[in-house]
């Protein structure tokens, strides 16, 4: 008996494929749109010596620019266009995603369909248009900051900085948008997805080089690649676990027949939030510790240096911060998109019951309790 994939690949068709020339436009498109996204990352701020930011940024390069370089696709180790990327984006999503739950009208509007669907997506431009501009000044801040960093630091610079790296999160924004509409897949998601895999030849290669001159020895290497595939193995365990509710229907008569009660499950999954919560969390933390890893200045009260130089990355301050966020926005992000009483009262509609817990309320309490606990 021919396997699951052989059975795929017998009903394949791929001269389908080659006429199909919609999809091959869409390909194109997304292959082209992708391609001036990582040609953006390259293009750098004006007014700043692209030297002396590499040696600043090579310093806090282990730390939260690391990581943000990474979503960027290394725009900010270059300080591109491109360096704030499309995490202000996202951030204004999650917010507006929160809102939404918390504000009757923006819940009311949410329920308006396909209209008001457009009006929360405006208000989410708007949203990331406000973070950008906060991000964006706060680095141009930190940059005038830097040892030499900027040639001509002052007023003009730092409208010229935030004009520039707000520009270039709204045109990602807006590329997204065209992917998502007229390429393949989610635009956003592609985005993202290329800047993280554009590091990965680098990187490959410079853990093979140092292999070959010896600095890592062959077992090493080994064993960092085991590590990778059991990390991306966990990873992909727990994003698919779920705790599965039991759900009985009982038996019921249509007619003169009478069907047999019938069961189901109710999965709830064992990473609701996904990675919301880092993310969120990350992008409310880059502005101080951007404004710390950078600036060397004595303009700010000592008080507000200080404050800066303890939430910079790898401080007691900012991992303290970091872990409360991250779990408060798990827990509050799963209330959110997961609404027990909701689910409850749809069981209830559908004649549809948890064994032990009373149709309703009870039923809506036992979901949010293992919910909790799973959480």
């Amino acid at each position: 008996m021919a396997s699951a994939a052989e059975q795929l690949a017998s009903n394949l068709n791929f001269s389908a494929f080659a006429k199909a020339e919609d999809l091959k436009k869409r390909i194109w498109f997304t292959i082209g749109a992708l391609l001036v996204y990582r040609l953006g990352t390259y293009i750098p701020l004006p007014g700043i010596n692209p030297d002396a930011f590499a040696q600043a940024f090579s310093s806090q390069s282990k730390g939260v620019l690391g990581m943000f370089n990474m979503f960027a696709g290394g725009a900010v180790q270059r300080m591109a266009i491109f360096a704030l990327g499309i995490m202000p984006y996202i951030s204004a999503s999650i917010i507006m995603q929160l809102m939404t739950s918390v504000i009757p009208s923006l819940e009311a509007l949410k329920k308006e369909g396909e209209q008001g669907r457009k009006v929360i997506n405006q208000y989410t431009r708007y949203g990331t248009v406000l973070l950008a501009l906060v991000q964006a000044y706060g680095i141009s801040v930190g940059l005038e900051g830097g040892n030499g960093i900027v040639s001509d630091p002052g007023m003009f610079f730092r409208i010229s900085t935030v004009v520039t790296l707000v520009g270039g999160t709204m045109f990602l924004m807006w590329l997204g948008e065209q992917i998502t509409a007229r390429g393949i897949g989610n635009g956003i998601s592609l985005i993202i997805f290329s800047g993280i895999v554009a590091g990965l030849p680098h990187a490959i290669s410079g853990t093979l080089e140092l292999g070959r001159t010896g600095a890592l020895s062959t077992g090493l290497i080994l064993a960092i690649i085991v590590l990778a595939i059991v990390v991306i193995a966990l990873i992909v365990f727990f994003e698919r676990a779920q705790r599965r509710l039991l759900i009985q229907y009982p038996k019921r008569q249509v007619g003169n027949r009478m069907f047999q009660g019938d069961t189901s499950h109710l999965p709830l999954k064992l990473n609701t939030s996904g990675v919301i919560p880092p993310i969120f969390a990350s992008s409310l933390l880059l502005l101080p510790a951007t404004v710390a890893g950078f600036s060397q200045t004595t303009n700010l009260p000592a008080w507000a240096s200080t404050v800066l130089a303890s939430l910079g990355h790898g401080q007691p301050l900012y991992m303290l911060f970091y872990a409360a966020m991250i779990v408060f926005f798990a827990f509050f992000y799963t209330a959110i998109v997961f609404n027990p009483k909701d689910t409850a009262d749809q069981l209830k509609k559908h004649s549809g019951f948890i064994p032990g817990y009373r149709p309703g309320e009870r039923t809506a309490d036992y979901i949010d309790y293992v919910l909790t606990r799973i959480t």
